[in-house]
This record gives C-alpha cells, sequence and structure tokens, in this order.
C-alpha cells in the first residue's frame, strides 16, 4: 500500500521532508474532517514548497454536461451530449480546466502532470474536447482543490490521505459511484473493513 508515513519526530512537516506528489493520487480516508473530500479521489497537478494544487476526479456536476457548457462558448459539441462535468474542488469553481491526454498539447498553456496526461485551463482546450482532432481522452473540471504550504504535508503525516500512482483508466472513467473504492482496491484494502474513525489503514 502507498501510504504516505508520518515523520519519526512531531516538528511540523514542511515540504522538504516529503518527496512532491505532483502526478499521483490521494485517496480520502474515511473520517476524514472534511465532508467536501469525503470519498474523494484528487489528481495532485502541482506540488512543491509553497502549496499543492488537486483535481477531484469523483464528483460530477449536478444538471450540467459539457455540451451544455460549449454551447455557451459557440464551441464545437461533437460527442459531448451527457458527458459530465466534475467539481474538481471548492476553490474557484467559476474556473474551468481540461485534464486530458497529452496527444493534444500546448506549449503555452498545458501542464503536463504525468502518464501521458496533462491540463490546461484556456478556452482553446474547452473548444479541442468538442473536436475530432482533439484529445483522445479529457474531462472538464470546475474548481480545484488546493493547499497552502505545509498544508498537505500536515494531513499526509495524520493520516489523512493515502497515496497512489496515477491510473489513466481510474482517472478518466465515468464509473464515478464507484471510483473512490475502486482505487482503495488497487491499493489492496477493502473499503467495506475500514473503520469509519479512519487514521490507519
Amino acid at each position: 500500500m502507498s501510504a504516505v508515513l508520518p515523520p519519526d519526530d512531531q516538528t511540523p512537516p514542511s515540504s522538504l521532508e516529503w518527496p512532491s506528489l505532483a502526478g499521483r493520487l490521494l485517496v480520502a480516508m474515511p473520517g476524514i474532517d472534511d465532508e467536501r473530500f469525503e470519498h474523494a479521489v484528487i489528481l495532485v497537478c502541482t506540488h512543491d514548497d509553497d502549496h499543492a494544487m488537486g483535481l477531484r476526479l469523483d464528483l460530477p456536476a449536478p444538471g450540467v454536461d459539457l455540451a451544455f457548457v460549449l454551447e455557451k462558448l459557440n464551441a464545437p459539441t461533437h460527442g459531448a451530449v451527457g458527458r459530465p462535468v466534475l467539481i474538481g474542488g471548492p476553490v474557484e469553481q467559476e474556473r474551468g480546466f481540461v485534464l486530458h491526454t497529452d496527444d493534444w498539447f500546448s506549449e503555452e498553456t498545458s501542464l503536463r502532470v504525468t502518464g501521458g496526461m496533462a491540463v490546461t485551463g484556456t478556452r482553446e482546450a474547452l473548444a479541442a474536447m468538442g473536436e475530432i482532432t482533439g484529445p483522445a481522452r479529457s474531462t472538464l473540471v470546475l474548481g480545484y482543490a488546493g493547499w497552502d504550504e505545509g498544508q498537505l504535508e500536515e494531513e499526509l503525516s495524520e493520516n489523512v490521505w493515502l497515496t497512489m500512482d496515477a491510473d489513466p483508466s481510474l482517472i478518466f472513467d465515468e464509473a464515478y459511484d464507484t471510483k473512490w473504492q475502486r482505487a482503495l482496491a488497487l491499493l489492496g484494502i477493502d473499503a467495506g473493513r475500514l473503520s469509519s474513525q479512519g487514521g490507519t489503514a
């Protein structure tokens, strides 16, 4: 299992004590002390000494699909009808990010994440989602999860999150109701056996 273990001493953790988690998945432990992240699976996009930023992958926005968003922008809607739009986190939910395979990539505005994936936050990327020549796999995410300096490290030391390698098949599939359980299963953990109190695994 890829859970991150806390430091041996009781010094508040700093980013220098932890490897960057950029490109890895965070899987919320049961009993997480923030209902906004219950059963969350989050792809960490950036993680350095100052901050971390990630996109939640398992929470569709109710009543919104990709075609609706693209129509508002007068962009092509090929294959967009019924495709979910995800709520990526509680920060700046009016801001959109396209998480996509890097067969479509902008050298100016795209950020490579891991394993052939990238994130782009421009209208150009959003329009590309509705085009045949766009990325092979993609999803629109509204908002993001953010951590200030040392905050994610502190949560890791408290075993709030498990970490695992990014799995594109898990990231892009649309079986959102079971994504958390399946992420745990990839770590060899039966979700039904985890204590609702969390803290250990």
